[in-house]
């Protein structure tokens, strides 16, 4: 099956937060693996507060993580805007209590237009359709 790795999934294995051993576990179980170029500026964007570095350097860092592990990037077209207008409008912050932002609909959006599993970490995805 092919899954799409959101953001919040490539922070916690790359930092190895608690739970990280059972997402890349679930990660390397998958023949097909995914994120968006939104998930790599997302997770840079947190590694670089956490460890206090650059933004630019997190996202290398970011960009080779995905490499080593065969995460390739999904382009982003019209199919997968439109769904992520959907994902805000029905579970978007303010809207629904699994207060999605913009990454997060691209997430679900990127994964649902490619009939793709979502790797997350949280339990906002959990209250979508997505779980």
């Amino acid at each position: 099956m092919t899954t799409v790795v959101d953001a919040s999934a490539l922070v916690a294995i790359m930092r190895q937060e608690s739970g990280a051993a059972q997402l890349e576990a679930r990660l390397q179980s998958e023949p097909a693996r995914f994120t968006t170029g939104i998930a790599l500026w997302e997770a840079s964007r947190a590694i670089a507060r956490i460890i206090n570095q650059a933004q630019l350097k997190a996202f290398d860092e970011v960009q080779r993580f995905c490499e080593a592990l065969d995460i390739l990037v999904l382009p982003i077209g019209a199919a997968e805007a439109a769904e992520a207008v959907r994902a805000q409008q029905l579970y978007g912050k303010g809207i629904h209590p699994a207060r999605l932002n913009m990454g997060d609909c691209f997430a679900y959006a990127c994964a649902r237009t490619n009939g793709a599993r979502l790797l997350y970490k949280g339990d906002d995805f959990a209250q979508t359709d997505m779980a």
